[in-house]
Parts: structure tokens; C-alpha cells; sequence
């Protein structure tokens, strides 16, 4: 199956939007699914660096261990699941433009099952997301549009 693509237009410089979606604290003020969200490393974000996301998948909740694969800031970064039946591949991009003052944001899918997650992402998983995705990047961009400089 193909991974699930997303764009939105953010009214905010490409840095700010960028800080906001690799902040892994921020993950469940902007995507639904998301209970909780920690670090599970210490010093400055990079490739390798880990996290912990809990999320609500169909009935069920989840945590999974997410680890850094890409990080080009204020441009792109990737995560990949490492454990857990659902495991995500995620490409994200942030593009300026109007001479660096709002941003283009791309987000990118796709989804490994293991065990019973073979299932789970067929019949779960993907749909969850492809309801969910569109409504996750209008919740950024209205927190990203609507907060001041302090509030983020």
C-alpha cells in the first residue's frame, strides 16, 4: 500500500513550525491519536535520539518507541517505529515561502505491522490515519496561527 501524504499551508516562518512539530512534548496537543508523549534521551535532538508515544489505536492504546532517522532543520525530519505491533515510517517537510513567512508542511505516512498489527494495519490503522492526518495539520495550523511568539 502507498503512505498517506498530507500538505497545509502554516502562516509562520519555517524555523517556528519546524521547533513546534519535532518537539515530541507538543505531539498530543496537535494529533488526536496521541495520549502522551516523552523523550526518552537526553541533550539536543538528532538522528538517533528516542521518544515514547502513546496513542489511541482504534479501541486500543499503544505505546511505541519512535527514533529519529532524519533531522534537517528547519526543512525535513523522519521517524521510524523500532517496537510494537504498528510500527510508522514518518517523512516530514517544511518549505517557506512569501520570502520565509509562511510555510508549506508536508507530512508522510506509512505503516510496518508485526504480529497482530499485520491485521490491525489494514483494518485500523490506515483508515484511523487517513481520517485523522488532515484534521492533525488543521490543529497545528490553527495552534501555530492563533498562539503568540510566548505561547509556543
Amino acid at each position: 500500500m502507498s503512505s498517506i501524504r498530507q500538505t497545509i499551508d502554516v502562516d509562520r516562518r519555517p524555523e517556528d513550525v519546524y521547533d513546534y512539530v519535532t518537539d515530541a512534548q507538543r505531539l498530543p496537543e496537535w494529533q488526536l491519536s496521541a495520549v502522551s508523549a516523552e523523550r526518552l534521551d537526553e541533550g539536543p535532538v538528532g538522528v538517533g535520539s528516542r521518544m515514547r508515544v502513546t496513542r489511541h489505536i482504534g479501541r486500543r492504546v499503544m505505546p511505541m518507541t519512535m527514533e529519529v532517522t532524519e533531522y534537517d532543520p528547519p526543512h525535513s525530519w523522519g521517524m521510524r517505529g523500532v517496537d510494537g505491533p504498528v510500527r510508522a515510517r514518518v517523512h516530514g517537510e517544511v518549505e517557506p515561502f512569501d520570502e520565509g513567512r509562511r510555510s508549506h508542511v508536508t507530512i508522510e505516512v506509512d505503516f510496518e505491522g508485526h504480529g497482530v498489527g499485520k491485521v490491525l494495519v489494514p483494518l485500523v490503522v490506515r483508515p484511523q490515519v487517513r481520517k485523522e492526518l488532515p484534521r492533525n495539520e488543521q490543529i497545528l495550523k490553527d495552534r501555530l496561527e492563533h498562539t503568540g511568539e510566548e505561547g509556543l
